[in-house]
């Protein structure tokens, strides 16, 4: 099989690194972190590039690109340890608005979709309950019909970038049924609370109180279940990047500082443990690469496939993570250090879009037919 990238997805990648290297410099994201995570102008700048363009179609302003282009572009991102919403709002959301059937709804979602192209609206999901375990099918939040609009009540957890979105995707139960809405950043009885992330990103909590809003889809599961694999394959690239900057940060420091008069490199512990921390990287990569080929595979394979990649993915950041900073030492923590920043980010990403037990779970009840010696 080719791995190799097409031309214009190299020069997509080294358009980001330019941009990651002469405007988002380790000060830079550190000044970010220690202001709060606000990242609103860092997405803004991403939209400048025509980033926010890439996964929406052509019809509605955007690049209509695909999955590999969206991984190059996280992948980048990642070594940049940028926490900016990118992949909430310019992978995610267009996605899930693509699943608007309503022609009530078709303007709106247009009008939205445009927005997103050119940076102007930041859409997040706002999916996340309290007790809910990652799964899906466990939402609380409700929707009523009052004869005028739709109106939703709930409060949802950890919502990306929360207090800087413009609009929220929110599942709701209707009937007993999971269908998604639109919620506005203006909708009355809606409440907003954000607050930074340990990673220097932000988050918010939500919380509607009979909020109006406009019906998306009553398919609201199959959506949320791509959402999450789209997550979880953004995800996977972008702990590519930010691994590789680790890795890269470890082994310069290892080749720099010296204990009695040699440098820490030429231990031969300490090489096998970053020959263990490398093999360790690949295995993500591969999986990476895995996880985005596979978003295009019907929906009962996807699932399976991405869970497997989550497994694999939340292995890696944290062996990778805790042998990094490990290696380091006392400096390896500390706030001005960057690899610090790395280990906090690969943290979080091992919790988001589902922990390892969670998707072992996942990839387990996707194997019934075939586990057994007589499978």
């Amino acid at each position: 099989m080719d791995f190799d990238f097409t031309d214009e997805q190299v020069s997509l990648r080294e358009a980001v690194a330019r941009w990651v290297a002469k405007d988002h410099g380790f000060e830079r994201r550190h000044g970010l972190a220690k202001a709060g995570g606000a990242s609103r102008a860092v997405y803004g700048e991403l939209a400048e590039l025509g980033l926010c363009a890439l996964a929406v179609p052509e019809a509605h302003g955007g690049m209509g690109f695909g999955a590999v282009e969206a991984m190059v572009v996280m992948e980048e991102l990642g070594r940049g340890l940028v926490c900016a919403p990118y992949a909430q709002g310019a992978l995610i959301a267009p996605a899930l608005l693509g699943f608007a059937v309503d022609a009530a709804f078709a303007d709106k979602a247009s009008a939205w979709l445009s927005g997103v192209a050119d940076g102007s609206q930041l859409l997040v999901l706002a999916h996340q309950e309290r007790g809910a375990r990652y799964a899906l099918d466990r939402c609380t939040t409700t929707a009523r019909w009052d004869s005028a609009a739709w109106r939703l009540t709930g409060h949802k957890s950890v919502v990306p970038a929360g207090d800087e979105a413009d609009g929220f995707i929110v599942p709701a139960q209707v009937e007993g049924q999971l269908a998604l809405f639109l919620v506005g950043r203006d909708a009355q009885g809606l409440a907003v609370r954000g607050y930074p992330t340990q990673d220097g990103a932000r988050a918010a909590d939500v919380v509607l109180s009979a909020s109006p809003a406009a019906l998306i889809t009553r398919d609201g599961l199959s959506a949320l279940a791509l959402a999450q694999d789209i997550g979880i394959a953004a995800l996977a690239a972008e702990a590519v990047g930010v691994m590789d900057r680790l890795v890269a940060t470890t082994v310069d420091y290892l080749n720099t500082r010296k204990q009695f008069g040699v440098a820490l490199s030429t231990f031969q512990s300490l090489r096998h443990r970053v020959a263990d921390v490398k093999m360790q990287l690949e295995l993500a990569r591969s999986m990476s690469y895995y996880a985005t080929l596979k978003l295009s595979e019907p929906a009962a394979q996807r699932r399976r496939a991405l869970s497997q990649a989550k497994v694999q993915l939340n292995h890696s950041v944290r062996f990778v993570g805790q042998q990094c900073i490990q290696l380091h030492g006392g400096i390896g923590v500390t706030d001005e250090y960057s690899a610090s920043h790395d280990f906090k980010r690969l943290t979080m990403i091992e919790m988001a879009w589902g922990d390892t037990p969670h998707h072992l779970g996942e990839v387990s009840a996707r194997m019934l037919d075939t586990a057994g010696v007589f499978a």
